[in-house]
């Protein structure tokens, strides 16, 4: 063994080991900074690191078989030991290592002690820290490229994309950006660094589709957003009826990438639900048209979905997508399908859906919406759509569902909480966008939502929602023209979308322009432009037209400003048997106080029935109680505030609070209490007539500033 070694040390076999590990160390090193810098693949660092194990063999045996000599490379047999060098080829070798590790250790040193601080506190701490920060576990999927000949195949490579996110969206503790602010980045080529920061995420998944005939390929590849370094990527090449198990094959590779610094458990086994791939291409199809919300789109996703259904019945997804696309075609919301007949088509397909798989999140945010569409059915609503999300938190639509239910059910804190939660998660998600502004502004907080329109609106260039959020923000500074100008705007960019029309409609009614809102305004709206003409009898067919469907706000105003309280109290007795049958029915709802409560407590004051109006004024107080507890702080509050006060015989409060409502930006009729009859006993009052004198200026001003006329009637 001794000559072995003595062998070994003359042939300078060990010394050539050492100074190959230690260079192809250094040479390591290096090529990952560069392929860090170049955001090369991951396999390429793998391939070298290979090649350089498997030199380590090589250069020892070279070295035990060859010499070199003066005259050149020759075995180590044909050398003459009187002649040999080795001695000196030694000694050059410990040069050599001696100059490697100088480098190495010049490497070191900058690597850890010159580089960015910042870099050397994230190192620090990502191995101190055993936990992660939540913001590590998030993770952005890009619409994957289109790569096939045919453009019109673009829907099918955003359906794959969408698939692999909803499937890693169901991973518990991973926050995965929504769809909406995801897709925004479609055809865009920005900078990751600036899309990890916009969407709040660590890591993106991004890749390219190739449909051709019977086959795919699909290309994957995972980036840490900070240094652009590629985790993962790789190609499937596969006929289309394996296209879920493609899908299932990304999402749980990507999950195995994740697993061992943000998931910190066992990635769940991905899978699902099966169909035809005919059937699957019909559904994707018209998924892309249900994003559309509007008429037309949405009628041709209903073609597709009845084909899928037709070529298999047991396809749950297309169920619940059917069962959703009727509840948004009905005539109440963006189509002319009467809403009973929307309705009973919409929950045939989602109890069916549900029936074939009882955990599907679409199908329950569907029966949530279903629900909290229909009255008295708000808290079932809400049960179900937790329910959807406890199942998928990435059901943004469900999201929103569940936030309006929680405003229809007295509880905007709750609502604010989940805004907030929905923009978080999906911040260019146009809904949530344009509620949280508004849930701003009714809340008193009008800066946050400025600091809210200005963050987004760069991603939004043209934007109708942009010109809707400008409009919210303009009637809640009291600036009504130019609310109304934004409005006309928004409608015009959508003239389909009845929040728009909302608050077109507001704008005609505050500036007097009861010719155009009689005519053009949303439904509820245009009893007050048929009022104010004079038009009463077509005012009161409107009138029990939209109490018929469910909105008794406008239809009990209507009744007390035209001064047939007898009427609403018959209409309220003769369906509920008293009121705490109807508040279970139609409680206190929106961020404007609880106006049907107090239209009820005015006409049992006028009828003099003491014991009904104080109940009333006992529910109508509680309401507005648990508003106030809650952070609701906005001038039609103030307004349904003043006329509670008025009601209790509180002059100075009502006046108090009229004063605020009016002075900050709210128009009603020439005079107050024609619209709201419950100030009349307030008329004659000085600070009352001032308070309505400084309306009249106001209105003057902002139809001035439309071009129209001066009008104090």
């Amino acid at each position: 063994m001794s000559s072995l070694f003595h062998e070994l040390k003359r042939r300078n076999v060990l010394k050539v080991g050492a100074a190959y590990v230690v260079l192809s160390w250094l040479l390591a090193q290096v090529a990952e900074m560069a392929a860090e810098t170049f955001a090369a693949p991951g396999w390429v660092m793998k391939m070298l690191v290979t090649l350089l194990a498997l030199g380590l063999p090589l250069a020892l045996f070279f070295a035990w078989a060859f010499e070199l000599t003066p005259e050149g490379l020759k075995k180590e047999k044909d050398v003459d030991r009187s002649k040999s060098i080795t001695h000196e080829t030694g000694r050059k070798l410990d040069f050599t290592i001696i100059a490697v590790l100088v480098l190495a250790l010049g490497y070191f040193t900058f690597d850890k002690f010159m580089q960015d601080p910042e870099r050397v506190t994230t190192t620090t701490q990502t191995a101190e820290d055993t936990v992660p920060s939540p913001l590590e576990k998030s993770i952005a999927v890009l619409p994957f490229v289109n790569m096939s000949d045919d453009p019109a195949n673009e829907y099918f490579s955003d359906g794959i994309s969408e698939e692999i996110l909803n499937s890693l969206a169901k991973v518990r503790g991973l926050k995965v950006a929504g769809r909406t602010s995801s897709f925004a980045f479609k055809g865009k080529n920005l900078d990751l660094r600036q899309i990890g920061q916009t969407l709040g995420v660590e890591h993106i998944l991004e890749g390219s589709v190739r449909k051709a005939g019977t086959k795919v390929r699909i290309t994957a590849q995972l980036i840490k957003v900070d240094d652009g370094f590629h985790l993962w990527s790789e190609s499937y090449d596969r006929e289309l009826t394996d296209i879920f198990a493609i899908q299932d094959e990304i999402a749980t590779a990507i999950l195995v990438q994740l697993k061992a610094y943000l998931i910190g458990e066992e990635p769940p086994l991905v899978s699902t639900a099966r169909t035809d791939s005919q059937a699957y291409d019909f559904y994707l199809l018209a998924k892309q048209r249900l994003y559309e919300r509007s008429r037309l789109p949405l009628e041709a996703a209903v073609d597709l979905l009845d084909k899928a259904i037709a070529i298999d019945p047991d396809y749950a997804p297309a169920h619940a997508q059917r069962g959703i696309v009727a509840l948004l075609l009905s005539d109440n919301s963006y189509g002319t399908i009467p809403n009973v007949i929307a309705e009973k088509q919409a929950k045939n397909h989602l109890d069916h859906a549900l029936r074939l798989d009882p955990q599907l999140a679409e199908a329950w945010a569907g029966l949530g919406l279903y629900h909290t569409n229909r009255p008295a059915e708000q808290e079932r609503g809400i049960e179900v759509l937790e329910k959807a999300l406890a199942i998928n938190p990435n059901l943004i639509n469900a999201a929103n569902w569940l936030q309006k239910a929680y405003i229809e059910t007295n509880q905007p804190a709750a609502a604010l909480e989940l805004l907030e939660q929905i923009i978080q998660r999906d911040p260019l998600y146009k809904p949530g966008f344009m509620n949280l502004v508004m849930t701003y502004g009714l809340m008193g907080r009008l800066d946050d939502a400025i600091a809210l329109r200005d963050k987004t609106q760069p991603f939004m260039p043209g934007d109708p929602t942009l010109a809707l959020v400008e409009s919210m923000i303009s009637f809640n500074r009291g600036d009504t023209s130019a609310g109304l100008k934004h409005a006309e705007t928004a409608l015009r960019l959508n003239p389909n979308d009845s929040a728009y029309r909302i608050y077109y409609s507001l704008g005609l009614g505050a500036t007097h322009q009861y010719e155009k809102l009689a005519g053009e305004g949303y439904r509820g709206w245009k009893i007050k432009g048929l009022r104010n003409l004079g038009r009463t009898e077509e005012a009161s067919i409107l009138a029990y037209q939209i109490a018929a469907e469910g909105d008794l706000q406008r239809f009990f105003t209507f009744l007390n400003a035209a001064d047939r309280s007898d009427e609403l109290i018959f209409y309220l007795e003769e369906r509920w048997a008293d009121l705490q049958a109807f508040e279970r029915d139609f409680p206190s709802s929106g961020y404007w106080g609880y106006p049907q409560m107090t239209d009820i407590a005015l006409a049992y004051r006028r009828a003099g029935q003491a014991e009904k109006f104080n109940d009333a004024m006992m529910r109508l107080r509680r309401a507005h109680d648990s508003l106030i507890s809650q952070g609701i702080d906005n001038r039609y509050f103030w307004m349904i505030e003043a006329a509670y006060y008025a009601l209790a015989d509180q002059q100075a409060k009502a006046l108090e609070f009229l004063a605020a409502a009016i002075d900050g930006g709210v128009i009603t009729s020439s005079r107050i209490s024609d619209d709201l009859p419950f100030f009349k006993d307030l008329e004659g009052i000085a600070e009352y007539e001032s308070i309505q004198s400084r309306m009249i200026e106001h209105l003057k001003h902002e139809r001035a500033q439309l071009g129209l006329e001066p009008r104090s009637g």
